[in-house]
């Protein structure tokens, strides 16, 4: 599965903006789709994921509440719509897929990524 990330850009502070990830390739039912990110100067950290089939999802806490991890399997897309943005949430953030079941939030469980997508937020 290969996976291209495009959107996000440029976003004040209190704003909202949406990122998306196409697989291309075929995505199987027991897939699982995520988004990292990784600050300036910090190391990639989860932010969430979401089950191919069933929807299911988890939250990393410093984005639970504001952040909404979404697919469509039509398309092989998967969305990340933030909201209530903070100077803190600035970065480059990556879409990763997981061949098998569970919802993970460590690095060296995905085996594909996306090139990244770089998100700053001004205060």
């Amino acid at each position: 599965v290969q996976l291209q990330a495009s959107g996000g850009g440029l976003v004040q502070a209190g704003g909202r903006t949406r990122i998306s990830c196409r697989a291309f390739g075929r995505v199987l039912r027991s897939h699982n789709m995520a988004w990292f990110r990784q600050a300036p100067g910090k190391e990639r950290e989860f932010g969430a994921v979401i089950s191919w089939s069933a929807g299911s999802t988890l939250y990393a806490d410093s984005v639970k509440g504001r952040f909404t991890i979404s697919r469509d399997t039509a398309t092989n897309t998967v969305f990340l719509q933030m909201a209530d943005l903070r100077p803190e949430d600035t970065g480059v953030y990556y879409c990763a897929a997981r061949q098998s079941g569970g919802l993970r939030i460590e690095i060296e469980d995905y085996e594909n990524w996306g090139q990244g997508t770089l998100v700053t937020v001004s205060s």
